[in-house]
């Protein structure tokens, strides 16, 4: 009942006491956004510019990405940087990664936003995970765990001495833990609802942002997760046109949900908040109880250390 209770009170979230204008100016600061051209993330990627910083708009589709950095061109009169990533395939991964580091040494806050939702079931990525962890887990985590280096060395010409991973999960992840035999295709994973697995994913999501947390904390890197709100985006093409259109009618526009993701990437006070699950807007909450189980979480970020390390 407490995660049915929590999901139903960030479905209406009070109004938020941050804005986009409060950011600091961002000169400087070096950003990366994954999938950045559509929905919260080019929302996200808007604001940024607005405050002067240098972001990387890491999606798969040149010509998508061509066409929202000449509209936000249009609306900023600043212009996001096209870095190719597909997520579903651990060697655009590296690609991605290796790309970036060859035109930056720093980097100042990673923005963990790109996700799939309700997709198929029968959809594998490249390596043969399922689409939906595949992409917003295990792709986003090889991402992070490579531009350490240049989250490490940001960190030293940031001005408050931190750089950032702000990784956007989900209310979804109240509705599922993880089952690690339905990672890969198998048995297990094809008698799961598409909707479950996208929860296994979110809630894996909050895991692995907590583990990052507390392993380079040392090194002056505060990573949080955060439930972006009920937003209307791209992310339900795969529902079916009825559902959609009754979601719309309680779904909140792109802005919003650039809101907590924001305020977790740029604002003094959430350096304080490492490890934690924000909610909407611009709150901290509460995940399921089982996000805080140590024993998961070294359970998990092994399974993806073993999963990533010839890739």
């Amino acid at each position: 009942m407490g995660n049915q209770l929590a999901v139903l009170s960030q479905a209406f979230p009070p109004k938020s006491t941050f804005a986009p204008a409060q950011m600091p100016d961002l000169t400087g600061r070096v950003v990366i956004v994954t999938g950045g051209n559509v929905g919260i993330g080019k929302e996200t990627i808007k604001a940024l510019l607005e405050h002067n910083a240098k972001v990387y708009m890491a999606s798969r589709s040149k010509e998508k990405v061509d066409a929202a950095i000449k509209e936000l061109v249009q609306q900023t009169g600043k212009e996001a940087i096209f870095l190719e990533l597909d997520l579903s395939s651990l060697a655009s991964v590296r690609r991605a990664a290796e790309e970036f580091m060859s035109k930056e040494k720093e980097l100042h806050v990673l923005f963990n936003n790109a996700g799939v939702m309700w997709p198929p079931r029968e959809l594998l990525t490249a390596d043969g995970y399922d689409l939906q962890f595949g992409t917003n887990v295990v792709g986003h985590f090889f991402f992070t765990k490579l531009l350490i280096p240049a989250l490490v060395a940001g960190k030293e010409t940031s001005p408050d001495h931190h750089a950032r991973i702000v990784t956007t999960s989900s209310g979804a992840a109240y509705g599922y833990t993880l089952n690690f035999d339905a990672i890969k295709d198998s048995p297990a994973r094809r008698s799961m609802m598409t909707n479950t697995l996208y929860s296994q994913s979110k809630f894996g999501n909050v895991v692995v942002a907590r583990e990052f947390a507390k392993r380079y904390a040392d090194q002056g890197i505060v990573s949080t997760s955060c439930n972006p709100g009920n937003i209307k985006t791209e992310l339900q093409r795969y529902a079916p046109t009825v559902l959609r259109k009754v979601m719309n009618l309680v779904l909140y526009d792109a802005p919003y949900g650039a809101l907590t993701q924001l305020w977790a990437g740029t604002m003094p006070e959430t350096l304080d908040y490492n490890g934690k699950y924000l909610i909407p807007w611009a709150r901290m909450g509460q995940c399921r109880r089982e996000a805080y189980d140590d024993a998961l979480g070294e359970k998990l970020w092994n399974w993806l250390e073993e999963q990533v390390k010839d890739k």
